[in-house]
């Protein structure tokens, strides 16, 4: 077997077949099995690709193992505490971080594009009041291609970049539109006097003519959750978007795919499960009694904020979290009452060898949820917040694959188990 390939024998048959060996810049080697099929007549099988590479990307790197995250080359311990999220926005947008100059003008058009067309409010208004705001947000987000028709084949970069500033400037005033119709709430306009994260908590919160209170330690939480879910790599949403942009649909379908697959309790729902289940869990006194569960292997229960699909260390955002929810604790009414449950449960889980031998350690989710609890944002809203968050690195992800001349359609191949072919009943 030669050093850059590998060699693979099919017993049945005695036949050999090499496949090349391609080495990243960093992270695992990656067996290139894209002639696999041609050359055995064999598909492999890799249930949640949980070992398959599905495309080349040069915007994020993980290290489970180590617990480490990097948007273009950048440690996320660094961009969350001495950046911004307009920064990694940039910085996943334009490959480089800005520089002053780059970074106003930046905030400057985000401002002007934060605006939506007068029309979408019809679309708000045929939700019933107790629309989930997720629900409106997948739609409105759609719905953008029919009011910017005319950007839709993009020739350009420019109309690209474009494309990805408007996207990112109106998403988060479709999202608190969203709120506010769904709670029967009159919408309140962007504010361009203010920034982006602060811009969103004053449409959030605000009313018309009213003064609203926005204290800098909460537009620095927001700011920071937002930049530590700007990007994932080829997580569920993200992979979603990229299938649906494999197929040429324009970028607002596949933004909205991105936000259909974040829906999931699994997936961008999983704060939101974190706050409600230690409301269910109700007091300390309770705790053990759920520990015990979650360890029962007939029980169906399991904790949520606990391990990671791909962290087997500590996941670095929670990290940032945990000392960034420790701070907020006496400057922000954090709920004492949840905050005593969640702290006894993370004790027993940091030491507990069941939880530890697993590798089952408090994730972002686990502190986010508190954190938005603490800003007073509604759990119906904690999935929009991840979008909001998400949304750049959606869109860097589109562009990125838009770019790579051998594109192809996704179409992942099955292992049939259904019957043979039938012969009809006369």
């Amino acid at each position: 077997m030669a050093n850059n390939s590998i060699t693979v024998i099919d017993n049945r048959t005695g036949n050999k077949f090499d496949f090349p060996i391609v080495q990243p810049t960093i992270g695992p080697d990656v067996v290139d099995i894209s002639s696999f099929y041609k050359n055995t007549g064999m598909f492999t099988f890799d249930r949640g690709f949980t070992s398959t590479a599905s495309c080349r990307s040069n915007i994020t790197y993980i290290d489970g193992g180590a617990g480490k995250l990097m948007y273009r080359g950048y440690d996320i311990g660094y961009l969350a505490t001495k950046k911004t999220f307009l920064d990694a926005t940039y910085l996943l947008l334009h490959k480089e971080l800005p520089t002053k100059e780059q970074l106003d003008n930046f905030n400057l058009e985000l401002k002007k594009r934060s605006f939506i067309n007068e029309s979408m409010k019809k679309l708000f208004d045929a939700f019933p009041d107790n629309a989930h705001p997720m629900a409106i947000l997948s739609s409105a987000v759609a719905a953008l291609s029919a009011f910017y028709s005319d950007s839709l084949d993009m020739d350009t970069p420019e109309e690209v970049i474009e494309m990805a500033h408007r996207i990112i400037a109106k998403i988060p005033t479709i999202a608190a539109f969203s709120y506010r119709y769904s709670k029967g709430l009159p919408v309140i306009y962007p504010d361009l006097d203010k920034g982006f994260t602060e811009n969103f908590l004053y449409m959030l919160r605000a009313y018309p003519h009213g003064y609203v209170e926005l204290k800098p330690i909460e537009v620095e939480a927001l700011d920071t959750i937002f930049t530590l879910h700007a990007d994932h790599e080829q997580n569920a949403s993200t992979t979603a978007v990229r299938v649906v942009a494999s197929t040429q649909a324009h970028p607002y379908a596949a933004v909205s795919s991105g936000v259909g697959a974040l829906w999931g309790r699994a997936h961008g729902g999983a704060n939101e499960s974190v706050i409600r289940q230690l409301e269910m869990i109700g007091s300390v006194d309770n705790v053990d009694k759920f520990i015990a569960k979650a360890k029962d292997k007939n029980d169906p229960f399991r904790l949520m904020g606990f391990g990671h699909r791909v962290y087997k260390n500590f996941d670095p955002r929670a990290t940032i979290l945990k000392e960034l929810r420790d701070k907020l604790t006496d400057e922000l009414d954090i709920d004492s009452h949840l905050l005593e449950i969640a702290n006894k449960i993370e004790k027993i889980a940091l030491s507990d060898e069941y939880f530890v031998k697993r590798h089952l350690y408090p994730n972002i989710d686990f502190y986010s949820g508190l954190i938005l609890n603490a800003l007073r944002i509604p759990k119906e809203m904690f999935a929009v917040i991840f979008v909001m968050g998400r949304t750049p690195g959606w869109i860097a992800q589109w562009v990125e694959l838009k770019e790579q001349k051998d594109m192809k359609i996704a179409r992942p191949r099955q292992l049939y188990l259904g019957p043979l072919e039938r012969t009809p009943k006369s």
